[in-house]
């Protein structure tokens, strides 16, 4: 086929073979998109995936008790003595290797890493943390860091499933949890509606759950679901709450949810500093795992 061009660009520059070959290479650029960017669906790339982890935006917004102190080390006392529940951790690559036979030592009975972000990023320490943490014989599962204005949720859940996000019923993985919460990166509520965040929240757990056969967890504050959903009540019945709050209690809930699964209440724990509360006993936490 002949290459294309203006009366004028053809008086300048004759069409040879060899210039077409030179006019095809510089023009792939242009009209092929890299793999990257038509994974993201906008050509944009998480700029610091490694600074993302569960809770990592929830303090600068929200304050609480992140950085340790009397609260935290109260608290903890309390709430190991006060009600029935299981200590767990969350890790990211900011962790690096992870000791996971110390804090099995310690007490940490479950553990949830940081498995991708967008459809582009994959933790590069997932294979220490998610194998270690199960060869420990911890308890382990796998979450997602949404970024809800790259690409579908559809999207971004096929790409967690297949980096690491799957479930297994082996009796020690547990669901899949998606992080919503601040963005990293921009608006806060990633430049959506709260309809239209609904709807992505919604298309990303439909399709976890068509790729697992499990409903997977949702890790939000309660302030955050306010302002970028409406508080929404959607989710309350088929998806387990994951809630973070840097003080003495759980404090409220978003709307939907007459429980909390899973309470991260501080990230100053000792050899990894976020830590975790499953709201029951062992026998519970292992019913999870198993579905």
């Amino acid at each position: 086929m002949p290459l294309r061009s203006s009366g004028s660009a053809r008086r300048a520059f004759p069409v040879t073979a060899g210039t077409l070959i030179v006019l095809t290479a510089l023009a792939l650029p242009l009209a092929l998109p890299t793999a990257a960017a038509a994974a993201t669906g906008n050509g944009q790339e998480p700029a610091h995936p490694e600074q993302d982890w569960m809770g990592s935006t929830i303090a600068a917004h929200e304050g609480g008790n992140r950085a340790g102190g009397p609260e935290t080390d109260d608290h903890e006392t309390k709430a190991s003595t006060s009600i029935a529940s299981v200590n767990g951790v969350d890790v990211s690559s900011h962790n690096g290797n992870v000791g996971w036979p110390a804090l099995r030592q310690s007490g940490v009975r479950f553990a949830y890493v940081k498995a991708t972000e967008g459809t582009t990023y994959k933790n590069p320490y997932f294979t220490q943390q998610y194998r270690g943490s199960y060869d420990a014989g911890i308890i382990h599962g796998a979450y997602h860091f949404a970024l809800p204005d790259h690409s579908s949720g559809a999207s971004q859940a096929k790409y967690f499933a297949q980096q690491g996000g799957a479930w297994s019923k082996d009796g020690k993985t547990l669901p899949g949890a998606l992080d919503m919460e601040y963005n990293p990166y921009g608006a806060t509520c990633y430049g959506k509606s709260q309809a239209e965040m609904i709807d992505w929240i919604a298309d990303f757990v439909e399709t976890y759950r068509a790729e697992t056969k499990r409903d997977a967890i949702l890790y939000t504050s309660t302030d955050w679901w306010k302002q970028c959903t409406g508080n929404s009540e959607e989710f309350g019945k088929t998806n387990p709450l994951w809630v973070p709050r840097y003080g003495s209690s759980v404090g409220e809930l978003p709307a939907g949810w007459d429980f909390h699964t899973i309470w991260q209440y501080t990230s100053s724990g000792q050899t990894v500093g976020d830590r975790n509360h499953f709201n029951g006993s062992f026998s519970r936490l292992q019913a999870l795992a198993n579905g």
